[in-house]
This record gives C-alpha cells, structure tokens and sequence, in this order.
C-alpha cells in the first residue's frame, strides 16, 4: 500500500471582531479542542472594538462533538498524518495573516493560542517569517517537537507571556515542568501569570493583559 499526497486549493474561514480602521492592537486569537472561532471570539468582546481589532482563526477539522448531529468542534491536529495537518494550518494562518495587510503594519500585534491552540501558535510563529510583538501561551504549553534551533531566533525578540488558572483541570506539576525544560532549550524567558480559576479565558486577567497591567 503506496501513501500519496496532492495540493488543491482549500477554503477557510476566520471571524472578526472590533474596528481595523481605529484599532491600536490586532489579537490573532486560536481556539481549543473542540471550539469553534465564532463561539471563542465572544470571549474577547469585553476589550473595547475602538481600539482592539480582534482575528478568531478556526481549525481546520471539525466533526460533531458527540454521536452524529448536534454541536460541532474544531482541532488543529491529531496524531494521524499530523505533519500534512500542521502544514495545512501553517499555509492557512499565513493567508489569515496576509489578509488582513491594510492594518497590520499600523498596529501592535498580538497572537494568543488557547488550549491545544497553544502548540498550534507557536508551531506557526516558529515556522513563519510573521512579525508580531507579543505571543500568548494561554492554558497550554510549548509543542516538544519543535526545531529549538529555530524557534529560538523566531521567538527570542517577541514578548512572551505563559497564563493559566490555579485550577486548571488539564496542566499538573509534571507538564509545567515539561515545560519549564521546553523553555530553557528555547533559551528564553517568558512572564508567567497564574489566575484563580480553571481552563479558560479569564476576562479579569484577559483585561489586566490588554491594558498592559500586569
């Protein structure tokens, strides 16, 4: 049995939020397991649309949450052909990305991946020549197999920030010090802030970083 592979020209979608013709930030913002882009991107709606112009990207796989009908979800990956899958979503995000080019040279950029979008972002912003000035790993950890090499020249400009809740029912001691090792084999230094809560977005803290009070 031969496994073969062919390009065609693929369709996605990505939602918005706020005012690109006022904004002083753009947020490229990646959901979780399970999530889709236009349900997430509510979450960010308490930021003001003046001054934040928000890009909810979606994964590209969604399938029925439970049995055969009913709510859908999204993912980025899964183990099965995950390299086709993560070069799939690289080439999406960058077409995201360039897309959007009447505003993101105006404005500070920041991506933030949540959950399982978090090995998704930094797998991107290590595979891209994007620039952006802040990325935001939010309840969820550095992918382990990345080139360090070269995530370490990708990353080692940008302002990092690692934020999870107290609670977070999916991050115990062994994976954050997973991740701790992750991030002494980048060579970096992220800033890290821990909520009182569990895994999501929390929007006091979610303010506290839009207005750099942290």
């Amino acid at each position: 049995m031969n496994d073969r592979s062919v390009n065609f020209q693929y369709k996605a979608r990505y939602f918005e939020y706020g005012d690109p013709a006022t904004a002083k930030e753009l947020w490229i913002v990646l959901h979780g397991h399970g999530q889709l882009a236009q349900y997430f991107i509510q979450k960010f709606k308490i930021l003001d649309s003046n001054q934040y112009y928000i890009i909810a990207s979606e994964g590209l796989s969604r399938y029925y949450l439970t049995g055969y009908s009913g709510r859908v979800g999204a993912t980025w990956m899964t183990k099965e052909d995950r390299l086709t899958d993560i070069d799939n979503y690289v080439n999406y995000l960058n077409s995201v990305y360039q897309n959007i080019n009447n505003i993101r040279s105006k404005v500070k950029i920041t991506v933030l991946g949540f959950s399982q979008g978090t090995a998704t972002v930094s797998r991107w912003i290590a595979q891209s020549e994007i620039k952006i000035d802040r990325l935001i790993l939010w309840a969820g950890l550095f992918p382990k197999d990345m080139n360090y090499k070269l995530a370490h020249e990708r990353f080692k400009n940008i302002e990092i920030l690692n934020i999870y809740g107290r609670n977070d029912e999916f991050l115990n001691d062994d994976r954050l010090n997973d991740q701790q090792e992750i991030v002494g084999k980048l060579g970096i230094k992220p800033t890290t802030i821990v909520f009182d809560g569990n895994h999501s977005i929390h929007h006091q803290t979610l303010i506290k970083i839009a207005t750099n009070s942290y």
